[in-house]
């Protein structure tokens, strides 16, 4: 193969599309910002900063996934304590389920992200991830650790301890096969060894991991077991400023988790949160006696303040008395009074902070280890809290003086892209420009001493003091110069073995990281004689007729993209085929672009014609349709399509992930694609109807496949013929998802009596919810069962059975190459009208005959498949292929 073929595909895919979803997904190429939660402001939020400042306790909390954490607890402690609050996730459930989407894999790590970001922003506390790949369900933790390498993994867990300092760690999984999950179980295990290592330089060595730090307590969550808790704390406490309890502010922060489906409601009244310790350096020995999380820990200044000269301490009382005194002074109604005291408490604070002898630990931006990030560094924990608790405050009292003297800063930009700067020689109007404006919504006058496009550049020159009124806006015109693209930050350099990322973890926060990366305005300003800096987003802001005000976050992006509709499909292998392939090129440049497109077609494939030239206008885009003909043999082949302009080559593609609850996200990777060339037979005269399900890709990969398929929608049910159909198709988890389909159901059985073929996919344990949507008793217990490994064995339990004989034969071969794993949410009680056609188990477990049951059903039949399909299918498994070919055909019952 050609050698730019080999490199562009090296780069790891990045999207699954249909290709009626390629047109509609560049539509929506500019995405909106959207407000994620409703984060405190005005009032509320200086009162409750203002309580914040001078509070020095931190926690970080630990479990596997998005959606793990105790929500009600963390928000108890980040806005209730106003501790410092962290949340170390060790995956970002890339191997979940996409109950809003069909993201699965990378994509769907990146919602989750987002997810729990967004969580984050309402709750208060900040987040933290390893670099752990959410690899599917995993049993226990042996799997897991089978997965990701033990030390690896813990590394990074000390790496983030060693970086946020907790005076406590609570872990929200046990660490015993009670956590049900293998994740689970090694979170649990994971927090319980950082705890008791991070203080461990020989194993963990400064230069690789940051300096130790050795946290006082260790807790688990006990809220599955609140028998077994040793200290309790009512989450239900409401607060009077923000007028919700935390358990409420909890439970939107838990209904952000929306791609797992974890709405809840906001519940008011008492809400007990449950933790048990499980260690501890300080406090009571017996653990039933302690009265809070602190219990033995000073959380107060008083040991911080003794490690100060005197003449520092006397520095350091002055702006805690100033703090008091702002407190004392606050109005809600006219909160320009505390404005010169909190400029004064900032002042003191900053004195302190600069005449302190050791210099910021861990907070550097460069990578831990580095020789940036080492300079001037504490030798020991006290020092390094010392300084955690002045960055704290001082922080804090930057964003009640903001706050208070009613300062609001925006940035905004005529388009919501602009592209990557390729070349040194390109024009200046492949910059963007940016309009800043300091509004002061206060009762005195601001200095803006300045505001610059953080991380994309600023022209030389743009720097100016203007003095902005009260009641009054100032506004200055800025330029960007993007030279790296927005993307997200650890799939740069792909994955390891696939089960765990590769970038380099350095001590800042997953916020820290993606500010890292955006498109912001650092505008510094000077409020009543102290300097402040204030960042906002650089967006494109539109009045929507219906929506109203909306802001989309601008990007940098390669200056052409070119995208195909997916990066795998399948193909029929030793046959002629004949497919459409959609190529669809974007341009974020402000000017006319000439673009050749070619194709580089794999052994056997020809296309009406391999280049194609277009003239894009500004931010302009188009589709190109390739015809391809020809046949190929059995096997993966590979499909590029790039894009020349300008005399370069253009060989990103970009897939949007845009959700009303999340920020938008682009990931990026290459243009091109793989067919999975399958040798597969095709029921004759099979037309199939198909509801789609959750993260469900099975309509796209029969039509792949040249078998007729048309969608039918749940709520159309009872008006649609279904006797045009051979088979019909319900996708997985589709009765969780429709409510109306569960209503109509029994036109599907009804129609499967008339002698058609009903094949459903599985359903999660609410199945039981559902009575009458099987034809004969199916139960599914609890914990429903699951074969997780992928390449575990498959026995054909009826080996004549049409299903796995006509018009393909399944043999062993077909079981090859499955990714993530075999079957899911397996009926525990199954009827014996249903016929078992396979049996398979995980390792040490008992056999399960769960994985595909048939039924006759008057005139037809009823298959129930609880085979990963929706994995298989998308990742162009060859035997999946022969199976769903074989479940849609028209055939006479067995029984």
């Amino acid at each position: 193969m050609h050698t730019t073929v080999k490199r562009i595909m090296q780069r790891p895919m990045q999207r699954t599309m249909s290709a009626a979803a390629l047109a509609a997904a560049f539509v929506a190429s500019a995405p909106v910002l959207h407000s994620q939660g409703t984060p405190d402001r005005g009032a509320a939020a200086l009162g409750s900063t203002l309580a914040g400042i001078g509070t020095a306790a931190r926690v970080l909390t630990v479990a596997a996934h998005p959606d793990d954490e105790d929500t009600p607890v963390i928000a108890w402690l980040a806005k209730g304590r106003h501790v410092e609050t962290a949340y170390l996730s060790l995956t970002r459930g890339d191997g979940g389920q996409n109950l809003i989407g069909n993201e699965l894999g990378e994509a769907l790590g990146a919602i989750r992200t987002q997810e729990l970001l967004s969580a984050r922003r309402i709750d208060g506390a900040t987040q933290y991830f390893t670099r752990a790949y959410d690899f599917g369900f995993s049993k226990n933790a042996e799997e897991t650790y089978q997965h990701w390498p033990k030390d690896t993994i813990l590394g990074d867990v000390v790496r983030v301890v060693r970086a946020f300092r907790p005076h406590v760690v609570i872990g929200f999984f046990s660490g015993t096969p009670r956590d049900g999950h293998g994740h689970h179980q090694v979170s649990g295990l994971l927090a319980r060894e950082a705890y008791d290592l991070a203080g461990d330089t020989v194993r963990f060595p400064v230069k690789d991991f940051g300096l130790p730090w050795t946290p006082q307590k260790f807790y688990r969550s006990a809220r599955q077991f609140p028998d077994s808790a040793s200290l309790r704390v009512n989450t239900g406490e409401y607060d009077a400023l923000l007028g919700r309890s935390y358990f409420e502010i909890a439970a939107e922060s838990r209904s952000q988790h929306k791609s797992q489906g974890f709405g809840v409601l906001q519940r008011k009244g008492v809400m007990w949160g449950y933790l048990s310790r499980e260690a501890s350096r300080v406090g009571p020995a017996d653990a039933r006696t302690e009265r809070s999380l602190f219990d033995g820990i000073d959380t107060t200044w008083a040991p911080l303040r003794a490690q100060l000269g005197v003449p520092m301490q006397a520095v350091l009382d002055s702006a805690l008395m100033s703090v008091r005194e702002a407190r004392a002074t606050y109005r809600a109604d006219a909160p320009s009074a505390v404005v010169p005291i909190l400029a004064q408490a900032l002042r003191q604070f900053r004195t302190v902070r600069a005449t302190w002898r050791s210099g910021p630990p861990l907070l550097i931006a460069g990578r831990v280890g580095s020789p940036s990030s080492v300079a001037r560094r504490p030798v020991d924990a006290a020092p390094a809290a010392v300084w955690d608790a002045l960055s704290t405050a001082e922080e804090r009292t930057v964003h009640a003086l903001v706050l208070a003297a009613g300062v609001v800063v925006e940035a905004t930009a005529p388009r919501a892209t602009f592209p990557v700067r390729e070349a040194v020689k390109q024009a200046v109007n492949d910059s963007l420009p940016v309009t800043v404006t300091i509004f002061n919504r206060g009762a005195a006058p601001v200095m803006l001493r300045n505001a610059s496009v953080v991380g994309l550049g600023m022209r030389q020159g743009e720097t100016g003091d203007l003095i902005v009124a009260p009641d009054s806006a100032a506004t200055l015109n800025r330029w960007a110069v993007a030279f790296v693209s927005n993307s997200p930050w650890w799939r740069v350099y792909g994955r390891k073995q696939q089960d765990w990322f590769q970038a380099p973890i350095d001590a800042r926060n997953e916020g820290q990281q993606e500010e890292q990366r955006a498109s912001i305005v650092q505008a510094r300003l000077e409020i009543a004689g102290q300097s402040v800096s204030v960042n906002t987003p650089v967006v494109y802001r539109y009045a929507d007729p219906i929506k109203g005000d909306m802001q989309v976050p601008v990007s940098a992006v390669p200056g052409i993209i070119i995208n195909l509709a997916s990066t795998m499909e399948y193909i029929r292998a030793g046959v002629p085929v004949e497919r459409i392939i959609p190529v669809r090129i974007q341009s974020s440049y402000p000017h006319e672009t000439k673009v050749t497109v070619n194709l580089e077609l794999p052994a056997g494939l020809k296309a009406d014609s391999l280049e194609r030239t277009r003239t894009l206008g500004p931010d302009g885009s188009t589709i190109l349709q390739f015809r391809v003909r020809g046949t190929v043999k059995e096997g993966l082949q590979q499909l590029v399509a790039l894009a020349l302009h300008d005399g370069a080559m253009s060989t990103s593609g970009a897939y949007l992930i845009d959700y009303a609850h999340i920020t938008p996200v682009r990931l990026y990777g290459a243009s091109g694609m793989y067919l999975s060339a399958v040798n597969v037979k095709l029921p004759p005269r099979a037309r199939v109807g198909y509801i789609a399900g959750v993260g469900d890709k099975g309509m796209e990969a029969l039509e792949q496949l040249d078998i007729a398929v048309e969608k039918i929608e749940p709520s159309l049910l009872t008006s649609t013929n279904l006797s045009r159909y051979t088979s019909i198709i319900v996708g997985p988890r589709a009765y969780e998802a429709s409510e109306s389909l569960v209503r109509n159901n029994a036109r599907l059985l009804d129609f499967a009596k008339q002698g058609g073929t009903l094949v459903v996919q599985y359903g999660a344990q609410n199945m039981n919810q559902f009575p009458g949507v099987v034809p004969y008793p199916l139960q599914w217990a609890p914990r429903a069962e699951r074969v997780t490994m992928e390449g575990a064995p498959v026995t054909i339990l009826q080996p004549a059975n049409p299903l796995l004989t006509t018009p393909n034969r399944i043999g062993p071969a077909d079981w090859d190459a499955w990714v993530q794993e075999r079957a899911t949410y397996m009926p525990s009680t199954i009827d014996r009208r249903y016929l078992r056609l396979l049996r398979m188990n995980d390792p040490d477990e008992p056999v399960n005959d769960g994985g595909l049951l048939v039924a006759p059903l008057g005139k037809g039949r009823y298959v129930y498949v609880t085979l990963a399909l929706f994995r298989q299918l998308p990742a162009g498994v060859p035997g999946a292929a022969r199976l769903i070919a074989n479940l849609v055909g028209s055939l006479p019952v067995v029984q």
